[in-house]
């Protein structure tokens, strides 16, 4: 079955999910991006990949950090970047996401990076273009929703392989609320495509999904349990906001069984590196003293993000 995402030419077209693409466009991905890290190291941070191309960040979630490294890499790529502040849109005032869209069509749009908090909807994005004659224009999906965050998924795995080189001797371990993350959703997909033999998900049973052993992971839900001797600690933020009714006694209790500490961590691989999405709960789902130890790399993530984005663009620009 032909993927969506990928055009005739097995190119990729847009950046909905991780899951169902091969594993060559995986890497391809994190190939390209590798030497996108040393442009953030030039004294003209630019390159003219995508000079004369307008690309629309439209977010109908806040999201700060993601908005920025979008910014940031569109730039580095030459891009004409334009964000569209959508609470104080005309969506606000009843307009239709796709008439949203439409007129921004109208202004030229090549590319759209979108978030929203309902799931599917850069899918629905991606087939009203296609209906209506607009194939050309890409869609990169930056949250939608607990469905997926592909870039966030690919920017931990260029980060894990760089420090780790080989996936398929890895065991990694997710820990917390995977159930309302789409960051989750999207690593798991990354890392069993990638031939990581062995996927653990770690946390309370109310915060994994009722069906998350057929991702292909084994589910632990006590920790400690769970961290025997990792390589990769991916660690998730807890998604508060998305929570309906009380799935977790307190925040405190939560540090107690599931927060990330030095302690916990010495139960890891000696050489085990620790990751987090961001923002972090300190002293919620991680401990500062492993946040900012030798242990933790992310905020190499965050500068390996933007490289990773910088890749993904170019390669729907090539490809469109």
């Amino acid at each position: 079955m032909h993927n969506p995402q990928l055009g005739a030419d097995g190119r990729l077209k847009h950046l909905i999910t991780l899951d169902g693409l091969p594993k060559s466009v995986l890497t391809e991905i994190l190939d390209t991006a590798a030497p996108f890290t040393e442009v953030a190291e030039r004294e003209v941070k630019k390159v003219p990949l995508l000079r004369g191309k307008s690309v629309f960040n439209v977010f109908f979630e806040n999201s700060t950090r993601t908005r920025t490294t979008f910014e940031i890499a569109a730039k580095r790529l030459s891009a004409d970047v334009i964000n569209l502040n959508v609470s104080t849109s005309s969506t606000s005032k009843g307009e239709t996401l796709l008439d949203t869209v439409d007129n921004l069509c109208a202004m030229g749009a090549d590319m759209f990076v979108m978030r929203h908090a309902s799931s599917g909807a850069p899918y629905l994005l991606a087939q009203h273009l296609r209906a209506t004659g607009r194939d050309h224009i890409s869609v990169v999906n930056a949250g939608d929703g607990r469905h997926a965050h592909p870039t966030q998924g690919l920017l931990d795995m260029y980060t894990i392989r760089h420090y780790k080189q080989d996936f398929t001797r890895l065991t990694v371990a997710v820990v917390g609320d995977v159930l309302h993350s789409r960051v989750a959703r999207s690593e798991i997909a990354a890392l069993t495509t990638l031939g990581v033999p062995e996927v653990r998900v770690i946390g309370p049973k109310t915060l994994l999904p009722t069906d998350v052993e057929r991702m292909g992971v084994r589910v632990f839900h006590d920790m400690e349990e769970g961290l025997k001797g990792v390589d990769v600690v991916m660690m998730l933020r807890l998604q508060n906001e998305r929570m309906q009714g009380a799935l977790l006694p307190s925040s405190q209790e939560y540090f107690k069984f599931y927060g990330l500490t030095q302690e916990k961590l010495a139960l890891a691989a000696k050489d085990a590196i620790v990751l987090h999405p961001g923002p972090m709960n300190r002293g919620v789902e991680i401990d500062s003293a492993v946040a900012d130890g030798e242990h933790a790399v992310i905020l190499p993530q965050v500068t390996f993000g933007i490289a990773v984005r910088m890749a993904v663009m170019s390669m729907l620009a090539a490809g469109n």
